[in-house]
Protein backbone atom coordinates (compact mmCIF):
# COMPACT_ATOMS: atom_id res chain seq x y z
CA UNK A 1 0.00 0.00 0.00
CA UNK A 2 3.06 2.36 0.67
CA UNK A 3 5.41 1.67 -1.17
CA UNK A 4 7.41 4.71 0.18
CA UNK A 5 7.74 3.44 3.55
CA UNK A 6 10.66 1.24 4.36
CA UNK A 7 10.39 -1.46 6.66
CA UNK A 8 12.08 -0.19 10.00
CA UNK A 9 12.83 -3.53 11.85
CA UNK A 10 16.07 -4.24 9.65
CA UNK A 11 19.32 -6.44 11.25
CA UNK A 12 21.40 -2.65 10.79
CA UNK A 13 19.62 -1.39 14.40
CA UNK A 14 16.63 -0.16 15.71
CA UNK A 15 15.01 2.46 13.55
CA UNK A 16 15.63 6.39 14.60
CA UNK A 17 12.56 8.27 15.61
CA UNK A 18 12.26 10.63 12.77
CA UNK A 19 12.09 7.32 10.80
CA UNK A 20 9.05 6.43 12.99
CA UNK A 21 7.20 9.31 12.42
CA UNK A 22 8.32 9.42 8.98
CA UNK A 23 6.80 6.41 8.13
CA UNK A 24 3.63 7.27 10.28
CA UNK A 25 3.48 10.72 8.19
CA UNK A 26 3.18 8.42 4.97
CA UNK A 27 0.97 6.48 6.33
CA UNK A 28 -1.75 9.27 7.27
CA UNK A 29 -1.18 11.03 3.82
CA UNK A 30 -2.22 7.75 2.07
CA UNK A 31 -4.58 6.60 4.03
CA UNK A 32 -6.53 10.27 4.18
CA UNK A 33 -5.61 11.23 0.73
CA UNK A 34 -4.15 14.45 2.10
CA UNK A 35 -0.34 15.61 1.50
CA UNK A 36 -1.08 18.46 4.18
CA UNK A 37 -4.36 18.80 5.49
CA UNK A 38 -6.53 22.01 5.55
CA UNK A 39 -7.21 23.65 8.71
CA UNK A 40 -10.49 21.67 9.33
CA UNK A 41 -8.81 18.59 9.64
CA UNK A 42 -5.41 19.47 10.56
CA UNK A 43 -6.24 18.45 14.45
CA UNK A 44 -7.50 14.85 13.61
CA UNK A 45 -4.73 14.25 10.70
CA UNK A 46 -1.86 15.18 13.65
CA UNK A 47 -3.13 12.96 16.17
CA UNK A 48 -3.86 10.04 13.48
CA UNK A 49 0.05 10.66 12.88
CA UNK A 50 0.79 10.75 16.68
CA UNK A 51 -0.96 7.84 17.17
CA UNK A 52 0.19 6.14 14.37
CA UNK A 53 3.90 6.87 15.55
CA UNK A 54 3.42 5.61 18.84
CA UNK A 55 1.80 2.24 17.69
CA UNK A 56 4.82 1.91 15.59
CA UNK A 57 7.62 2.84 18.69
CA UNK A 58 5.54 0.32 20.64
CA UNK A 59 5.34 -2.60 17.97
CA UNK A 60 9.21 -2.28 17.35
CA UNK A 61 10.05 -2.19 20.92
CA UNK A 62 8.00 -5.28 21.78
CA UNK A 63 9.41 -7.38 18.37
CA UNK A 64 13.00 -9.30 19.61
CA UNK A 65 15.78 -7.72 17.61
CA UNK A 66 15.88 -9.34 14.04
CA UNK A 67 18.98 -11.41 13.01
CA UNK A 68 21.14 -11.63 9.79
CA UNK A 69 20.02 -14.71 7.80
CA UNK A 70 23.31 -16.49 6.49
CA UNK A 71 24.06 -17.09 3.00
CA UNK A 72 24.07 -20.56 2.18
CA UNK A 73 26.49 -20.97 -0.35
Amino acid sequence: MCRSIKPLRTTTGPATDDEVLAAALQFVRKVSGFRAPSKANEEAFNAAVGDITAATGRLLRALPPKKEVPVRD
